[in-house]
């Protein structure tokens, strides 16, 4: 590993922004429990979602849907590191932190210039997700910087200068494992997940003291012998049932609870090996962060064979729900359906179909489960939907306090399921078997405006593409939604009507989900793109 470009000294740093004399140490890098539980998001974008809610609301106004049509491609940042970027940058105090595979930078937030930059090699030998090097960003906890490597190894980082802290591997008895997330921090602490839900291992999220790296506790997704949900997983198959935490959760200060997203079960299409629900798989766990205790659970898809992951942001959002005030969890599911939680006490409150085709359940009951039909996995091969991809999928939903409005990116694909029993091997996967695309049947995609109030989509924004996108949603206090479109671009349309106002052709795939900060009084929105990152403001 080397260090490239280094600053030290956090005044030099700091006096490298935009040509300004030196600052007071007062202007030190010191990330703390009252930023990031902050619920309006201004100048800085200090965590992967914005803030805890996974709102990706900025409540920034300097870019209007009258002015949006004038902004301009301000600067580009160009990763040399291996692979494409899929990490929302973080920015605190005018630095921008990301990563591309195992590799952080440092940017100047105003023009791009590189303060630092910390490279690590990739690892070999990996399989799967982990094998494309994925990384989609860090956490900051004071002046240190925390992000994930694809073999999963928690790094600490001098965010002022890049210098290595400490290293700790937490999965390292059963080298399927990877990492692609961004970690979260609270109050102290560290939290990551891993990939690996495909491959035949046993999913967790662990807990890291922020200080030392020492690991506080670890919640295992998947019940061992005796415990409670255990009797889905006969003789060993617990330690390779699936279930990865492998994105970032959110966290409501005030219940002191945090919720993720929980994977498919493992082995993917066979589900005779892993009898009754498979808790906790495809599930948002509402856990206590101080133990990694859980407070309750709700399955969006019991006994999964379609690879629909849950692991799509759980959106907190303080709203007047059926004529009366509720702390509410919403969540597009990768199954084709939205959902409407109690975020206190886990009640299921409505689902709403918002995939064109879903035939692998005709509904779900009042109690929140679905009522699945007779599709499941042949050894012929079964047409489902949605495919394995699934109606939605990891990239950011966003959600608007001044519209009402839940924007996210669908998918409207179906696949031929196939299955064959197979056993558990490192080093491989552990679909038995795997899918096809849908023969003479292209996808399409959609950017939805889901009303909470009314459980109907309140606009239809489809896309021109091949269905290759990845990227995500972020809304605005002025109205607008800024997401990946499936046409290489960049999008601006207001969220009120859905109605394009402005785009911006990257000419490369996008794979990430955007964000927005201020700097010098300028507005800023900034989306990476294949290997580069893209920052956009305002003329001067």
């Amino acid at each position: 590993m080397r260090v490239a470009g280094l600053l030290f000294g956090c005044e030099l740093l700091l006096a490298s922004l935009a040509g300004q004399a030196p600052v007071s140490s007062t202007s030190v890098l010191d990330v703390q429990r009252q930023q990031l539980e902050k619920h309006a998001i201004a100048e800085d974008w200090p965590s992967y979602n914005g803030d805890y809610t996974g709102r990706r609301f900025s409540s920034l106004t300097q870019i209007t849907p009258e002015n949006v049509k004038s902004l301009r491609a301000h600067w580009v940042f160009h990763s040399t590191s291996p692979g494409i970027l899929e990490a929302t940058p973080v920015v605190v105090n005018g630095v921008m932190y990301l990563t591309a595979s195992n590799d952080a930078y440092a940017l100047n937030a105003n023009n791009g210039e590189v303060l630092w930059h910390y490279s690590r090699p990739i690892s070999a030998g990996l399989i799967d997700d982990a094998s494309g090097h994925i990384s989609r960003g860090v956490a900051l906890w004071g002046d240190r910087l925390y992000m994930e490597t694809d073999n999963a190894h928690l790094l600490c980082l001098d965010a002022r200068s890049g210098r290595l802290l400490w290293d700790v591997a937490y999965a390292t008895w059963n080298k399927n494992y990877g990492a692609t997330s961004a970690p979260l921090a609270i109050r102290g602490k560290i939290l990551v997940g891993t990939s690996g839900g495909d491959d035949g291992v046993r999913g967790f999220v662990v807990a890291f003291d922020a200080v030392t790296g020492k690991i506080l506790w670890r919640r295992w997704t998947i019940p061992g012998p005796g415990e409670f949900g255990s009797a889905s997983w006969p003789g060993q198959s617990y330690l390779r049932g699936g279930g990865a935490a492998w994105m970032p959760g959110t966290y409501d200060p005030e219940l002191n609870t945090l919720y993720w997203g929980t994977g498919n079960a493992a082995p993917d299409y066979d589900g005779s090996v892993r009898p009754g629900d498979d808790l906790y798989t495809a599930s948002v766990l509402a856990l206590d962060p101080d133990t990694g205790k859980i407070k309750w659970h709700f399955q969006f898809t019991p006994h999964d064979v379609y690879d629909y992951d849950s692991v799509q942001t759980p959106v907190l959002v303080d709203a007047e729900y059926q004529g009366q005030p509720r702390k509410l969890l919403i969540e597009a599911n990768r199954n084709g359906f939205l959902y409407i939680l109690d975020r206190v006490t886990g009640k299921f409150l409505s689902a709403t179909r918002f995939a064109e085709r879903v035939n692998w359940a005709s509904g779900i009951d009042a109690n929140g489960r679905p009522i699945y039909t007779d599709v499941q996995p042949s050894a012929k091969g079964t047409l489902t939907c949605p495919g394995d991809v699934g109606a939605t999928n990891w990239y950011s939903p966003a959600y608007n306090e001044t519209t009402g409005l839940f924007y996210f990116l669908s998918l409207d694909q179906c696949t031929v399921n196939s299955v064959k029993p197979a056993s558990f091997e490192e080093g491989k996967e552990y679909y038995a078997t795997g899918s096809r695309e849908e023969p003479n049947t292209p996808g399409k995609k959609y950017l939805l405006a889901f009303d909470p109030k009314t459980n109907q989509l309140a606009w239809k924004y489809p896309q021109e593409g091949e269905t290759y996108s990845w990227g995500g949603v972020m809304t605005t206090a002025t109205g607008l939604v800024f997401f990946a479109d499936d046409a290489n671009a960049f999008e601006a349309v207001d969220g009120r009507t859905g109605k394009q106002l402005w785009h911006f052709n990257t000419g490369q795939t996008l794979h990430a989900s955007p964000m927005s900060y201020s700097m010098g009084g300028k507005q800023y929105v900034a989306i990476a793109s294949g290997d580069d990152l893209f920052a956009f403001a305002l003329p001067d």
